[in-house]
């Protein structure tokens, strides 16, 4: 009985697996039609461009864009898992020898869960690499730098370079296309990486060659603080740089974030932002393996006893809705509003309850 038990844990695992590669695939590659078209209207538009070279980048770009898409293929991949063995009388079978729900779906979220672990700590890593070679090679074809470090949660920082060293700017809120930046921060640091200057100001313009600060003050180390009506920064950035530099801090590897966040506290930068998409991070894995779990609550059901279809569509709807739900909880913990590990950690907690109490239900009437 456990020899049999554990050939259908295995093949249900591969059955998974398999249609969870499938989805993954088809919404891959649809992102790749998507993203190569967008640069062939860039090399329309700049030129410098071959299409390999465009094929190359886009490929490079795919980890980053569809890793958010794993959730969703998990969910779809579940659904349409265990709705192929229902249709094929194949979960009947399996009922009617004693396999409960919870050892049908347990191999399935021990998959999901290995599947987000590798996520995390392997693709989430290479997806990072893979996208800064590609705004590499971006900048080489069109022209255009883009070795920017930036977030997009309405309060941006950046790290850049100048003639006298690198520099860390945080800015309130910014117009005109991040050319203007309203309430600054600047941390000037020379050659060596040692701290040179903090500079605050109401507002920052980009010019030619320099961030122009008006109105503000600069502390030096040893100093008194001096006021100021103007004060300029070297920079390397362009408008045109500055106008593509509103990435995502999602794009930021698993492994760096750690020395990301101790730098942006030590720097007394928004850190937020970081510590919610570690926390997002770190509960990938127990995500995945709650979609299997969602999944099964509705369409485990007999084709017999009718109504699979409308099952499955609500399925779908009520995940959609709880990645709502969670990106909606995660913009709260980005804005300080609520701490991070409760923006990441309460509606997945809540999620599992429902879903455990739903197949209980299912399962014990």
């Amino acid at each position: 009985m456990a020899t049999t038990q554990r050939l259908l844990s295995r093949y249900i695992a591969r059955r998974l697996l398999t249609t969870i590669a499938t989805a993954f695939s088809l919404c891959a590659g649809l992102i790749y039609m998507i993203d190569f078209i967008e640069l062939l209207r860039q090399a329309g538009k700049y030129g410098g461009a071959t299409l390999p070279s465009l094929a190359w980048i886009t490929f490079l770009r795919l980890p980053a864009h569809s890793e958010v898409l794993l959730t969703f293929a998990v969910l779809v991949g579940s659904i349409t898992t265990f709705v192929n063995l229902a249709r094929t009388s194949e979960l009947a079978v399996m009922r009617a020898g004693g396999m409960s729900a919870w050892q049908f779906l347990r191999p399935g979220a021990l998959v999901a869960f290995i599947l987000g672990v590798f996520a995390v700590t392997v693709y989430n890593p290479l997806s990072a690499a893979a996208r800064a070679e590609a705004e590499r090679l971006h900048a080489e074809v069109f022209g255009r730098s883009s070795d920017f470090l930036s977030q997009q949660s309405g309060l941006p920082w950046m790290r850049q370079d100048g003639n006298d060293g690198q520099s860390v700017i945080w800015a309130a809120s910014t117009t005109e296309n991040g050319l203007k930046l309203i309430g600054v921060r600047i941390l000037q640091f020379d050659r060596n990486h040692a701290f040179v200057e903090r500079v605050n100001g109401k507002h920052a313009y980009l010019r030619d060659g320099h961030w122009i600060v008006e109105d503000g003050w600069v502390v030096r180390p040893g100093e008194t603080p001096q006021l100021f009506d103007t004060y300029a920064v070297p920079t390397y950035l362009s408008p045109d740089r500055v106008r593509d530099a509103m990435g995502s801090v999602r794009s930021l590897s698993f492994w760096e974030l750690p020395t990301i966040i101790d730098l942006a506290e030590r720097a007394r930068l928004v850190a937020a932002p970081y510590h919610v998409q570690f926390q997002m991070l770190l509960s990938r894995p127990f995500l995945l393996a709650l979609m299997v779990l969602l999944a099964g609550t509705v369409s485990l059901k007999s084709f017999r006893a009718g109504g699979v279809q409308t099952m499955v569509i609500v399925g779908i709807v009520g995940g959609i809705g709880f990645f709502l739900l969670l990106e909606v909880s995660r913009q709260l913990g980005v804005a300080g509003l609520v701490p991070p590990w409760i923006a990441v950690w309460v509606p997945i907690s809540v999620a599992y309850a429902f879903a455990a109490t739903l197949l209980l239900h299912q399962e014990d009437g």
